[in-house]
């Protein structure tokens, strides 16, 4: 049983995790075994994010006057938040494959600067590219102008020294 101070302690972390992160996820971890837990929350860990799993009146007491209330607000049974520190996507994407090979765990909705994410929604996030994949395609696509220019020239040039082509 937990006393008071310990769980102001629980509280004022959750509020501080709630304050930091960019996006909020509802989740489950309860009945699946402890390694499989552990593989989730390194998922996530990985991710730079946090899973914590406490008492819901904790998380309603934590959430209030927050984005995360409405999330928070008819909770019962057992649950898991999921906190998305720098990348939301990267989050919501490890936690969509836990939940594809754990059948308990599930993404229920979320948060995400503030506004309200749906299940479906919080499942679309999931299947967006991660940050590094985004940023590797736009740098593709603004380099790729400049690899066609340079593959024109060096064809130029081998059919200059062929004899292909006269100066």
């Amino acid at each position: 049983m937990l006393n008071r101070a310990e769980k102001e302690a629980i509280i004022q972390d959750l509020k501080t995790d709630i304050g930091r992160a960019k996006a909020v996820f509802l989740t489950n971890l309860i009945g699946i075994s402890s390694n499989d837990a552990v593989k989730v929350r390194k998922a996530v860990r990985d991710s730079n994010g946090k899973m914590v799993v406490t008492r819901n009146t904790l998380f309603k007491k934590a959430a209030e006057g927050t984005s995360a209330a409405e999330l928070v607000a008819n909770l019962s049974g057992p649950h898991a938040l999921a906190f998305a520190f720098d990348d939301p996507a990267a989050v919501a994407k490890s936690l969509k494959e836990a939940g594809a090979t754990l059948d308990l765990v599930e993404l229920k909705g979320g948060t995400l600067d503030g506004v309200m994410l749906s299940k479906a929604q919080v499942k679309q996030l999931a299947d967006l590219p991660s940050r590094d994949q985004m940023l590797g395609t736009l740098l593709a696509t603004f380099l790729a102008p400049v690899s066609a220019f340079a593959r024109v020239l060096y064809a130029i040039q081998e059919k200059k020294e062929a004899g292909e082509l006269s100066a």
